[in-house]
């Protein structure tokens, strides 16, 4: 058998599968032997299993030259991929589930885009014209509504999210683990939406995929992981915490920008939420004791000001005091867009209720918010973020990791240790 360099790594990450581990890494080396045009490597991730794993594991790296075994001390499958992926020589990073719902045929067509350099980063899709797709209503409902999810508030564009079958490109991977933390199933996710703000072009392939009825996945605690996870995530990257290197594009400042827009939208209104109920409560305090006129002034001052503030630090992700006072000068600017809009609807009542009075006030005040998000966005905070942005400007440059740990990523944890299989490399 002549050595060549290796061109896909392969992981299969289990925990506690004794019984389909076996069937199905033989099934994967039998496709790979029937004429797989890449040199590849077969990993198996055994990730705290309780069982006889292992010892499988164990004795295919032994029989197949192709397959290797890594035990891992501590469950997780994002933990397994994350230590296997950094460390490891092959050019395409991939992995798929040990119960190989999707089909293999799939394989060459998710790793040859990688290869050709055509593409970063590839994904088997469930959702897109051309998949056939077997498995229950509740399943099929979760998924879709967890990507549209995905969607509308991360500005994703991936069409799913969850498939467990994906593939990497070494260097991208290298660049954007770092910068991840789960280490259960939200990982494919993140990994995911940070590829997607680096600027790296994702390859989807429709897939045959079958539903695993033995499947022990819980989807409740599953899915509220996953909620949990996007909260972090999304709160990361809108306050600007999360740093993502530019991977690709030269375009890249653009494209970031339109993703966090819903992200924007979201905390933006959730400010204006608070903004308004104490601009209410503040007007209703000073509509008792001055005109109406002068309340309604005094209260929008003292909201507007901290609604700038606010907006500033958790919308828009600038924190510190450089350019504050600048940013609350031009808030005040848009305010004066509030007061004329406020002032002109109190003006045009004649001698309303104070239900009516407040009514007005909101309505008024909504339009105002509008164009206030449009000055935020493109005026009072749009050249700033865009001079902080502290993510390397250059292809290959080190990542900031932030607030995700001053600790180094460690490729290689201590729990981990690997039974290696005669050869690393597909035979010829």
């Amino acid at each position: 058998m002549t050595m060549r360099v290796l061109q896909v790594d392969i992981v299969v990450p289990v925990r506690n599968e004794e019984h389909d581990l076996a069937p199905s890494v033989r099934r994967l080396v039998g496709y790979l032997r029937q004429g797989f045009p890449f040199t590849a490597r077969v990993t198996i991730a055994d990730n705290g299993s309780t069982d006889g794993t292992w010892a499988i594991a164990c004795q295919l790296a032994r029989e197949l030259d192709e397959v290797r075994a890594v035990h891992m001390e501590e469950p997780g499958r994002g933990r397994a991929l994350r230590a296997i992926w950094s460390e490891s020589d092959a050019e395409v990073l991939a992995y798929m589930d040990v119960d190989l719902s999707t089909d293999l045929n799939a394989l060459l067509p998710l790793v040859a885009p990688l290869l050709s350099g055509h593409s970063d980063l590839a994904i088997g899709t469930r959702l897109a014209q051309g998949s056939r797709v077997i498995r229950g209503p509740k399943r099929e409902l979760i998924s879709r509504c967890y990507n549209i999810l995905l969607r509308a508030c991360m500005g994703a564009r991936f069409s799913d999210a969850q498939c467990g079958f994906k593939a990497i490109r070494r260097e991208q991977a290298r660049a954007l683990l770092p910068l991840t933390q789960d280490n259960g199933w939200f990982f494919d996710t993140e990994l995911l939406v940070l590829a997607e703000r680096a600027g790296l072009r994702i390859h989807e392939i429709p897939v045959d995929w079958i539903d695993d009825l033995d499947s022990r996945v819980d989807i409740v605690a599953t899915a509220l992981a996953d909620l949990r996870g996007m909260a972090r995530l999304g709160s990361g990257l809108a306050r600007g915490s999360i740093k993502v290197p530019r991977l690709r594009g030269s375009s890249l400042a653009a494209t970031r920008r339109s993703a966090e827009l819903p992200l924007q939208i979201a905390s933006f209104a959730v400010v204006g939420v608070a903004s308004t109920i104490a601009y209410v409560l503040l007007y209703l305090l000073l509509r008792g004791v001055m005109p109406a006129q002068a309340a309604n002034v005094l209260s929008l001052l003292l909201t507007a000001v901290a609604n700038t503030a606010a907006n500033r630090r958790l919308t828009f992700g600038i924190s510190g005091r450089r350019h504050a006072a600048r940013h609350q000068v031009k808030g005040l600017i848009a305010f004066g867009v509030g007061l004329a809009l406020t002032s002109g609807a109190l003006a045009a009542l004649n001698h309303p209720s104070r239900s009516l009075e407040v009514s007005v006030l909101v309505a008024a005040n909504l339009v105002a918010t509008v164009i206030r998000f449009v000055l935020y966005r493109t005026w009072i905070f749009g050249k700033s973020r865009a001079g902080c942005d502290n993510s390397s400007p250059d292809k290959g440059e080190p990542i900031e990791r932030d607030h995700l740990g001053s600790e180094a990523f460690d490729p290689h944890p201590p729990a981990a240790h690997a039974e290696p299989g005669p050869a690393p490399a597909a035979r010829a």
